[in-house]
């Protein structure tokens, strides 16, 4: 999912009005992040996903890699809400150009 189809699917997500979600710890989003970007750490995400869910509107997950962004948008999903998997933040970046 990371490639290929990936960049597809994204520009799908932003005809829709989707968020990016960061799921990178605080010190990853302060070294570097992608402006406009909501930023809850992936180990925080199970308590705030309501943060995400009151926002009504699709989600793009990114983290470093994509393994962090992966179990996000999983467990988003499970939560009812519209979420992807948008990789590492470099991927995503391209994505976005």
């Amino acid at each position: 999912m990371l490639f290929g189809n990936a960049s597809k699917e994204i520009d799908t997500y932003l005809e829709k009005d989707a968020i990016i979600l960061d799921v990178r710890t605080d010190g990853e989003y302060r070294s570097d992040h992608i402006s406009g970007a909501k930023h809850i750490p992936l180990q925080e995400l199970e308590y705030r996903f309501e943060e995400i869910s009151k926002l009504n509107k699709p989600v793009i997950v990114h983290c470093a890699s994509g393994m962090r962004s992966e179990k996000a948008s999983k467990f988003l999903n499970s939560c009812g809400i519209d979420a992807i998997n948008g990789g590492g933040i470099g991927s995503l970046r391209q994505a976005l150009k």
